[in-house]
């Protein structure tokens, strides 16, 4: 029997997660997540995610896929090209991204990682 597995989109707390200090580009964020499905034979993760507003440096070594749903986050690639996201809106990251994370309000995101 196949069993779906529904995403609990409320806040994550408690925000515990700090940010590693070498990839600080401003701020001091905590951030959070709550797992909803941990597949690791299948290379695939999914749940919610949230951040205080500041940014990091990221490397992306998988493929996700962000759903918005409070706060506004800004993505600028090493080629200083730069989306911004809001409520509503979802996109992804592929593989091989490398930039900055920059959350610009303080944001809560659904996340579907797949290797």
């Amino acid at each position: 029997m196949v069993v779906t597995i529904r995403v609990d989109t409320s806040p994550v707390s408690p925000l515990d997660q700090p940010i590693a200090a070498e990839k600080l580009v401003s701020g001091r964020p905590m951030t959070g997540f709550r797992a909803t499905h941990d597949d690791e034979a299948a290379g695939f993760w999914s749940g919610v995610w949230e951040s205080e507003v500041g940014a990091w440096r990221v490397a992306y070594e998988e493929t996700e896929l962000c759903v918005m749903l409070a706060g506004r986050a800004r993505l600028v690639s090493d080629d200083g090209s730069s989306e911004t996201y809001g409520p509503g809106e979802a996109f992804v990251v592929p593989k091989g991204f490398s930039g900055v994370w920059e959350t610009l309000e303080p944001c809560r995101k659904i996340y579907a990682i797949a290797t």
